[in-house]
């Protein structure tokens, strides 16, 4: 792992938005895969010690993942995402909400938009999240900005790892 990696992690309550940028030293190929294949992303996204299990995903426009993140007592938090817009490679939206195990979802939700961006034999992912609510937002803000720094760590991890092989 390389400690020059950019990583910044913005909040602005005022617009209800989330920013991060992440690079990983990685080809564009590898980091889009993370993001979007389920298999992959099971094996990153979850804060240790929770894990991750994707019940189901259709990666293209109008599709879903439905997943949860599950706490070493088994505990499940589930989420439903649904897919807005893809430019293979360099972009992607959703929009996020958390769920019961019957899909019920609980709104407000969030919009997410990824960029990304190769740069020599790194990649570059800029994150940005608007939630609809400010109180959505303060709610989940602490754990979840523990939770995706952690889960980012884990994927630099998992990419140096399968860089090894």
């Amino acid at each position: 792992m390389k400690n020059d990696l950019l990583f910044d992690f913005t909040v602005d309550k005022a617009a209800k938005m989330v920013f991060i940028t992440r690079e990983f030293d990685a080809g564009l190929s590898l980091v889009w895969d993370a993001f979007t294949k389920a298999e992959i992303l099971d094996q990153w996204i979850a804060p240790k010690p929770m894990v991750a299990k994707t019940k189901y995903q259709d990666f293209k426009v109008g599709g879903k993942r439905f997943y949860a993140m599950i706490s070493p007592e088994g505990v499940e938090r589930w989420a439903m995402q649904e897919y807005t817009s893809i430019t293979p490679k360099t972009n992607f939206k959703m929009n996020n909400a958390f769920a019961d195990k019957d899909e019920n979802l609980e709104l407000p939700g969030s919009e997410w938009d990824h960029n990304f961006s190769e740069e020599g034999e790194r990649t570059r992912v800029n994150i940005s999240i608007y939630n609809e609510s400010l109180e959505r937002l303060e709610r989940v803000l602490d754990g979840f900005t523990l939770g995706m720094k952690m889960a980012l760590s884990n994927l630099e991890n998992l990419l140096a790892a399968s860089s090894k092989k």
